[in-house]
This record gives structure tokens, sequence and C-alpha cells, in this order.
């Protein structure tokens, strides 16, 4: 029999990322993350455009010298040559208005400083991961106080959405953890229950800043749910059996979990259900913490 014929196997190309900025550390510690990657530094973003006009790069870092406004209009700038760049924002200036307008321009990720490097490096590893990413979150309408959100049926997108959520939530560090850990625990539920993890599908998300107090709505496009029929959540558990409920979860194939409800009534000060169960208010009150003036 004669021999197959041998194909000799070429390594694919390395990735490449763009770091905009003066500081070789910070393209050093983007190096320690993607190290499988080729890096690319440029001074400042006249630069970056240049070099992006030339040739494609699969990500590309903004400089944290640079404010959150100037980044925005570099990324309008690149979506006209290079229309699905992916694009992390790092800025030393942040803005309510300036964050919203980042993801109208489908900016990957936006990170002001002090930025968390753990969050950070998540959401570089997530921008690797990602296979498709650009039409997953949308803005219906905006304002710095009211904002309402369409985002894909997807746990990746849903964390892109929560590092946003942290840019634009302007409260204490402890109320923006708790209102950011329940908002998460109620999307995730939207998305596996009401969603069922279909890119198809989009949940609602609403987040309104009053002067004493911030309500998140979270809308799923799913038949809803009554807290009396849910046996796969923690929440149902009778007090002598408080893990029961792993084995609905196990009976239905479910995600390890089922302590979201739970969770978040413990986060907030208020749960409020509509009546067909798909959508659901979380209220926090804010003390005496003054509303922003600007």
């Amino acid at each position: 029999m004669a021999s197959l014929p041998h194909h000799e196997s070429r390594p694919s190309s390395p990735k490449t990322t763009l770091v905009i900025g003066p500081h070789a550390t910070f393209a050093a510690t983007v190096a320690s993350i993607l190290p499988d990657w080729k890096i690319e530094r440029v001074c400042d973003n006249v630069a970056a455009l240049a070099f992006l006009e030339s040739r494609p790069f699969d990500l590309v870092f903004t400089s944290a010298d640079t404010s959150g406004k100037d980044d925005v209009d570099l990324l309008r700038k690149i979506r006209l040559v290079r229309p699905h760049t992916r694009l992390i924002i790092l800025t030393n200036e942040r803005s309510t208005a300036d964050v919203i307008a980042s993801i109208r321009e489908r900016a990957f990720s936006y990170f002001s400083e002090p930025l968390s490097w753990t969050m950070f490096a998540e959401m570089v590893r997530l921008a690797m991961e990602e296979p498709c990413w650009d039409d997953g979150i949308e803005v219906l309408s905006a304002t710095p106080d009211w904002i309402r959100i369409a985002v894909r049926c997807d746990i990746k997108t849903a964390d892109r959405l929560l590092q946003f959520f942290r840019e634009i939530a302007d409260l204490p560090d402890r109320e923006k953890y708790d209102v950011a850990t329940a908002l998460r625990e109620m999307l995730l539920n939207a998305i596996e229950h009401g969603g069922r993890f279909d890119p198809d599908q989009y949940v609602e998300v609403s987040y309104l800043r009053a002067r004493h107090m911030v309500l998140c709505r979270v809308k799923d496009p799913g038949d809803g749910f009554s807290l009396d029929e849910i046996r796969h959540a923690a929440i149902a558990n009778p007090p002598d059996d408080p893990i029961r409920h792993h084995h609905y979860r196990d009976e239905l194939g479910l995600r390890p979990g089922g302590f979201g409800v739970l969770i978040t009534r413990r986060l907030v000060d208020e749960l409020i259900y509509g009546e067909k169960g798909n959508e659901v208010v979380l209220v926090k009150y804010l003390g005496s913490f003054e509303h922003r003036t600007t």
C-alpha cells in the first residue's frame, strides 16, 4: 500500500496586541497575561491609529494617561478601518457619559484608575476566549441616571456587562459591591432560566440612580415562574434540609448553584418580582450618601 503523503504542519501565527502609552511596565504586565502573544507598543493614540490603519491587531489597550473621552474618540476612528477590533479602555479619568459612549461604540471593556488587576486580568483572558462579542451588549436608552441595556444570554457577555456597571455606578465601595454582586446573581438566573443560554435571546437590564437609592431591573425573555415552584433554588429549601435543591438541580441538568435569590436578598434592601416572575427589581437604599452634582 502506498504511504500517505506527508504534510508539514506549520505553526499558526501568534496573535497580536497593541499597547498604547509611554510606560513599558504596563506592556510587560500585558505580556505576562498573554505570554504567547506578540506585543507591540506605541506612545499615543495618534500613533496607534496609524498602526491600525496599516495592519490589524487582535486586541488593543489604551493608556491610563488619557481620558475616557479621548479613548472613545480613538475607538470611533478605529471602527472606520477595523470594525471588529477588540479594544479595552484604561483611563485616568472617568465619567458615566464616557462609559456609556464606550458601550455604544462597542468597546470590549472599560477600566478607570485605580483598577483591580485581578479583574483586569480576567477581562483580558475573556477577550482571548470570546469568539463573538461585538453585538452582545446594546444600549437601548441612556442618561447618566437611567440606563437601559440589552445583554445577550451568555455568561461571558454578562461578565463584560458587570465591569461596565462597576464603572457606571457612582456608589460608595460597599454599596457598589453589594449591588454588583446582587445584579450578577439575578442576571445569571435570567440568562439560564429565562434565556436558556440561547445567544439569540437577550435580557433587558435597567439601572436607575435616585438621590438616596439605586434600582436595578432585570427582565428575561422567558415565560416566568413562581418562587413557590422553584425547587431547584436554595430559597425553596425547608429549614431542616438546606441543600435539598442540589437534588433537583442534578435532575434538571443545571449548573451548580441555586443560591442566587438567597444571596441577593441579603445584599439589597428589597427584591420585587413581577406577576409573571420573569422580571425583578432590586432596590438598595443609600442612607446619607449625597447624589452627585456633575
